[in-house]
């Protein structure tokens, strides 16, 4: 859940500090690319399909979210793509801040949107490195 709320944040942030975009076409919901939720979570109130887009939003954040932390906790799989800082930004947050970033990077509007949320997610809040194991010095 922690996830969800900070990618939504990141979303609405980006909404805030961005021009107003185009109105939400029925296209976006069933793009499935990273500009069509882009739109979707973008959506202003001067657009009559705001409540929708934004659930959308939302829902997808969430449910992409919830799926990353199952597959990284699992162990078995690739490690986490992005790690939450604390605390926790919300779901607002992220929702705005991925707006932004969508912006900022129209070069990535035609991926797959879990994959541009997930190259969001991990540019935005990326995992503290880790040193590999050294090999001892040779003497």
């Amino acid at each position: 859940m922690r996830l969800e709320r900070l990618l939504a944040m990141a979303l609405g942030a980006g909404l805030l500090a961005a021009p107003a975009m185009a109105q939400v076409t029925e296209q976006d919901f069933r793009g499935g690319r990273t500009g069509d939720l882009a739109a979707l979570c973008g959506a202003g109130p001067q657009d009559p399909m705001q409540t929708a887009a934004l659930n959308w939003c939302h829902g997808f954040i969430v449910g992409a979210g919830q799926y990353h932390r199952s597959v990284a906790d699992a162990g078995s799989g690739p490690k986490s793509l992005f790690c939450l800082p604390t605390p926790e930004p919300t779901l607002e947050q992220a929702r705005s801040a991925f707006v932004a970033w969508a912006r900022a990077h129209p070069q990535y509007a035609a991926e797959k949107a879990v994959d541009g949320l997930s190259r969001f997610a991990g540019e935005t809040w990326p995992c503290p490195a880790t040193k590999p194991a050294g090999r001892a010095a040779k003497r």
